[in-house]
């Protein structure tokens, strides 16, 4: 791992990524629901090939983040900058075509449909084909199916799923679903993949296997990574910083040696003890 420096914000980066804009940075995000802050003085910067993990208690905000960073909510107060780009005021179509994808905490698969067609429809932008075309079944539509179809493929080969690309999402296990929801969110070529509990319902092995290939994926599509995990080995072994959210506020930022030692961290997810 590289180790982190200081940038300007006030945060620190791969140093890696020190002499290229960051790919994430938010200034005092907040939302609130009624008189109810959800989140408040979020501030975090990611440098472009980071990965970094966002933890802390259920119920501290983590998903509510990853709604704000994809404008599913719309922030009451603060900045979003993708890569250098303001975000207020886009769709979360918008948000996707700019570099930014996600998977959920729950899976969204499209689950009467087979493996290979979900991660197409993460392919769509790629189709270069109008709908005439397709309808007419021209020479260009065959060619950008084609073209599709292998991209696909070679996606469903990080996870070793190509044998499964006629079965149908729903018919899958679990843990298969999880990649294949991961795979659909590369298929739309990002820049920050976030990541929301990915090794949720894995087995030991399967979260082993997901380790090696969430590195992998940083190191072959060159993108940042921000994932939400319970899994403390999992996000210990592979984020190079994370930040820990209580009560809709990060209470500590660091590495992992520092966060596992993190006197507020240990008390936010263990409790005060008594006399202390």
């Amino acid at each position: 791992m590289s180790r982190l420096v200081p940038v300007p914000s006030n945060s620190f980066i791969p140093e890696r990524d020190a002499d290229k804009t960051p790919i994430l940075e938010t200034h005092h995000l907040g939302i609130d629901f009624g008189g109810l802050t959800a989140v408040s003085e979020f501030n975090l910067t990611m440098g472009r090939t980071e990965i970094t993990g966002l933890i802390g208690p259920n119920g501290a905000g983590k998903t509510t983040v990853f709604n704000l960073l994809t404008n599913v909510y719309k922030p009451s107060r603060g900045t979003i900058l993708l890569d250098g780009v303001d975000t207020a005021g886009k769709s979360a179509a918008q948000l996707c075509r700019m570099g930014i994808a996600r998977t959920f905490q729950n899976i969204r698969l499209f689950k009467d449909m087979t493996v290979i067609e979900n991660v197409l429809v993460g392919l769509h932008h790629e189709m270069d084909y109008t709908l005439a075309e397709s309808i007419l079944r021209l020479p260009r539509y065959w060619r950008g199916e084609k073209i599709a179809r292998n991209r696909a493929y070679e996606l469903l080969g990080i996870f070793h799923m190509e044998d499964m690309a006629d079965k149908l999402a729903g018919s899958l296990p679990y843990g298969a679903q999880r990649r294949l929801e991961i795979l659909r969110a590369l298929a739309t070529n990002p820049s920050l993949l976030l990541l929301d509990e990915p090794a949720a319902g894995m087995n030991p092995s399967e979260t082993a296997e997901l380790m090696e290939n969430i590195r992998r994926i940083r190191d072959t599509f060159g993108i940042a990574i921000l994932l939400i995990e319970h899994d403390m080995n999992l996000v210990m072994g592979i984020c190079e910083g994370i930040a820990v959210l209580n009560y809709g506020k990060i209470i500590a930022k660091g590495t992992p040696d520092e966060i596992r030692s993190n006197p507020e961290v240990i008390e936010a997810y263990l409790g005060k003890r008594k006399g202390g």
